[in-house]
């Protein structure tokens, strides 16, 4: 099919790319175009007008100031793939985007627009979760910040209004070891169920626990008792068996020809097992 008609622009500037997005009420920016094209040409996106943002030299790279670590939003995301500075940061966004599609779609797909774009089976979201994330917004007004937990709100929504864009994301520092694991149709394929996991242990005793789920509903799921019985209880065997208990499984509604929720109920347990003990075990690179 071919996509419905739309008027085009290609500014140069933040304040150009937000001056267009603002004027029009059906305008749409796009980054690597590896989600949004698709959905123009079947139509199932109509913007009155594309706004193009990969003219603006501001909007890519990747710093590391003062513990914190910023990506622009239109950094591809093979450049972080093959980062030293993100593999020493951040190692969780590495294990994260070594199952997102293929090598030629990362190499133009971004980190901001996987985000923005919020596909409830997409590893970056759950990845942004879990590393504690920090999604940077910029409007006419000037910048906002939000944590990444409040700014995926459901199945390709976040809380981005008309008129703003995601600029970048910070991380912080990433503490102890992680993992994450996903069961996909195919090598490329989105996730049926992904998990992210991130767990700093010291002194036998687990200091930090990030556990979040995605593709089992329209957003992201942070597991936020399991991860209180594993600092309060340890990574141990015992206390991993009873945050496995604890997980929510209630919150699985996505059922798909792909995989049934039942399903999906039955291989979070299991794969959040193995994420535990592979980031238990592993350490932050150096």
């Amino acid at each position: 099919m071919k996509p419905a008609p739309f008027d085009y622009e290609a500014p140069t500037t933040i304040a150009d790319a937000l001056k267009l997005l603002g004027g029009h009420e059906d305008a749409r920016p796009i980054a690597g175009g590896q989600s949004l094209v698709p959905m123009l040409a079947f139509r199932l996106a109509r913007p009155s007008l594309l706004v193009d943002l990969n003219r603006i030299p501001s909007l890519a790279g990747i710093e590391e100031k003062g513990g914190v670590l910023r990506i622009g939003a239109m950094t591809r995301q093979a450049a972080v793939l093959a980062s030293d500075t993100v593999k020493h940061h951040a190692p969780l966004l590495i294990q994260a985007l070594e199952n997102v599609g293929h090598p030629p779609t990362r190499a133009r797909g971004t980190i901001g627009g996987s985000c923005a774009h919020a596909d409830p089976a997409a590893e970056l979201p759950s990845a942004m979760v879990a590393l504690d994330a920090t999604m940077v917004i910029a409007a006419s007004g000037g910048e906002r910040r939000v944590p990444a937990d409040d700014f995926f709100i459901g199945a390709f929504e976040t809380v981005l209004q008309t008129g703003e864009i995601l600029v970048a994301l910070e991380l912080p520092k990433q503490t102890g070891g992680s993992a994450f694991l996903e069961v996909s149709a195919r090598k490329g394929d989105f996730g049926i169920v992904t998990v992210a996991a991130r767990i700093a242990v010291k002194d036998g005793r687990c200091t930090d626990a990030a556990l979040v789920l995605g593709g089992i509903t329209e957003r992201s799921v942070r597991c936020a008792q399991a991860e209180h019985i594993l600092k309060e209880q340890g990574a141990t065997p015992k206390a991993i068996d009873v945050a496995l208990a604890a997980l929510p499984l209630d919150t699985v509604t996505m059922d798909s020809r792909l995989a049934s929720a039942a399903y999906r109920r039955r291989l979070i347990p299991e794969l959040c097992r193995r994420a535990i003990e592979a980031a238990t075990t592993s350490k932050v690179a150096l």
